[in-house]
Formats: C-alpha cells, structure tokens, sequence
C-alpha cells in the first residue's frame, strides 16, 4: 500500500502565476478542493466514451463525468504532482492503444486570456513528464482520459 500524498492548500492554484497572465479559474469541483491528501492507488482513468463512441468534446465529457458523480481531481494536486514527479505512478507512463496517454485534471477549468475554457494535463514522452493545457472544445479521445476519484 502507498502512503497518500499530502496536498498543501494553504496556498491555492495560481493560474496567472503557472500559466501567465489574464489566466483564470472558471470553476471547481469542490469535492477535489476539500482534500488535502490523496492515494494515488486510488486513482481512476476515466474517459466517459461510450461503447459506439471514438471521441467526444471536452465539454461532453465535464458533463458526463459530473453527472456520473466522480470526484475530478484539480489543477492543485495536478500541481503537486507536477512539482513531485517521482510520485507519479510508473504504471501513469504507459501508452494507450500505442498513443501517449494524456492524463486530464478535470477538477479545475480554466479560462484562458480569450475567454476559452482548458484543463492541465500531464504525459509521459521522450523519458521525461510534461505538461500542457487542452481547449475543452476539442475532441477527445481514449488516450484522453480525467484522474477521477469514485464518489466518497
């Protein structure tokens, strides 16, 4: 068993100061944002595509993935993480279908200077972690998936 991950809310995500200037939060989910630790173990993968689908929106998925009462964890354990990569789970590198995996932390939106509306992602490539931001109007697919919680 791992020992859980402390996350430090004493002081928030700052998107202007991660991602520049004009960066905002949109929205939360406050469930994520109330915890101060995490079992990485007890992580999902979610990708919320159903069995006929290859791809749906960013924004499909935010719905689905709120309608099917997952805790999507937020731009401050992606964060920590991010800082901490040696806590990252080896078993997190692996490709989906032969495609980098894009691991998405739905729990916090952003939006950026234009007014469009993002999430953090991290990905392993090239033998080092990344990260980036995607556009939630985009499509999205099985290498796409949100690090979720099940509903507590």
């Amino acid at each position: 068993m791992s020992k859980p991950v402390s996350i430090n809310r004493s002081q928030p995500f700052d998107p202007e100061k991660f991602l520049g200037e004009g960066w905002k939060i949109a929205e939360q989910d406050e469930r994520s944002l109330a915890l101060d630790e995490i079992d990485l173990t007890k992580i999902q993968f979610e990708t919320c595509l159903k069995p006929n689908e290859s791809r749906i929106t960013g924004e499909e998925k935010l719905k689905r993935l709120k309608k099917d009462g997952h805790i999507r964890l937020d731009a401050k354990i992606f964060q920590t993480l991010w800082e901490n990569q040696h806590l990252i789970p080896e078993k997190w590198k692996e490709k989906i279908n032969n495609n980098i995996c894009f691991i998405f932390f739905d729990g916090t939106v952003l939006q950026g200077p234009g007014g469009d509306r993002n999430v953090l992602f991290l990905y392993w490539h090239d033998g080092g972690w990344h990260w980036d931001y995607s556009w939630l109007e985009r499509a999205w697919h099985i290498d796409d998936p949100s690090a979720v919680l099940a509903s507590i």
